[in-house]
């Protein structure tokens, strides 16, 4: 039984008007006919007395009236709580980030928490080889990633930041000490890039495969996450790009990091399931933005 069927009934035994009762569910009275007279061939039985002048129930209509009432009333009662829980940002949630909490994850998290005390946020490490893995599981409500994405089954917010990229070279590498590399000289790096179901276009975000002119980069080896792939550059088995904040987390003695110019910007932003968005996804989100914001307003 459609529960559109048993809503229009319960609204026309209130109106006994077919047109109040179309303009209560805002639909068409001949809508509003059509779902009773198939009501009726499911009950077996009329339910309405109707002229065209009144409408008022039949015994049957009384009685079936009688027995819905109060299971549509707990139905509908539950609809209405269960809307009104989907808009509160109460409870736990999951957020992904990938390798480092930088200043733009823990932060964003510090700012929530305070601003919706009722809620905790609990953080998941994402692995670099597969960024939306954990999202589409259901294993995280919401993550830290590197836009853009092009994901159908995704939404992404805002750019927290846009930073430059560091080549990460094993302090051995000849060119460890250089104040500053180009992106053409990539071509002369072989680069650490990445395993696992990760889009090409995110391996491409990682290990470029060509300049910007078009000359190609080679590969050196791939991994599964930033530590092993900063295992790889100490050993001097090729070098890796990191974002500056990350690569500011990562120092290490025997580990130098080289700025790169003429590369994007590295952009970091939040993901989500599009289906599974709530009330408390966008609270995060938006919380992020504007603690980004915030920081961007202090540095200007």
């Amino acid at each position: 039984m459609e529960f559109r069927e048993l809503e229009c009934f319960i609204v026309l035994t209130e109106e006994l008007h077919f047109a109040r009762t179309a303009e209560r569910l805002y639909l068409s009275p001949g809508r509003v006919s059509q779902l009773m007279r198939s009501l009726e061939t499911r009950v077996g039985g009329r339910l309405f007395h109707r002229t065209s002048r009144r409408v008022r129930l039949t015994p049957l209509g009384e009685r079936f009236l009688a027995d819905l009432r109060p299971s549509y009333d707990g139905l509908a009662n539950a609809v209405s709580r269960a809307k009104a829980a989907a808009r509160e940002v109460t409870g736990v949630i999951r957020i992904g980030f990938l390798s480092t909490p930088t200043d733009v994850v823990t932060g964003s998290v510090r700012a929530f928490e305070h601003r919706y005390p009722g809620c905790e946020a609990e953080l998941v490490e994402i692995p670099l080889s597969d960024p939306f893995g954990k999202l589409r599981a259901g294993q995280v409500d919401i993550a830290f990633t590197l836009l853009p994405v092009d994901e159908p089954d995704l939404v992404t917010g805002e750019g927290l930041n846009r930073v430059s990229y560091q080549l990460g070279l094993s302090s051995r590498h000849p060119l460890a000490t250089r104040a500053s590399i180009g992106a053409e000289e990539l071509a002369g790096v072989p680069l650490i890039g990445l395993d696992g179901p990760a889009p090409r276009t995110w391996r491409e975000r990682v290990a470029p495969s060509a300049t910007p002119s078009g000359r190609p980069i080679p590969l050196a080896a791939t991994v599964t996450t930033s530590q092993e792939g900063m295992t790889q550059v100490a050993l001097n088995r090729g070098g890796m790009l990191f974002c500056t904040p990350t690569a500011a987390h990562h120092g290490r003695p025997d580990v130098s990091f080289v700025p790169v110019t003429g590369l994007p910007p590295s952009i970091l932003g939040l993901a989500w399931v599009k289906a599974a968005e709530t009330a408390t996804i966008r609270a995060f989100n938006e919380t992020a933005v504007g603690h980004a914001l915030g920081v961007a307003a202090l540095v200007a």
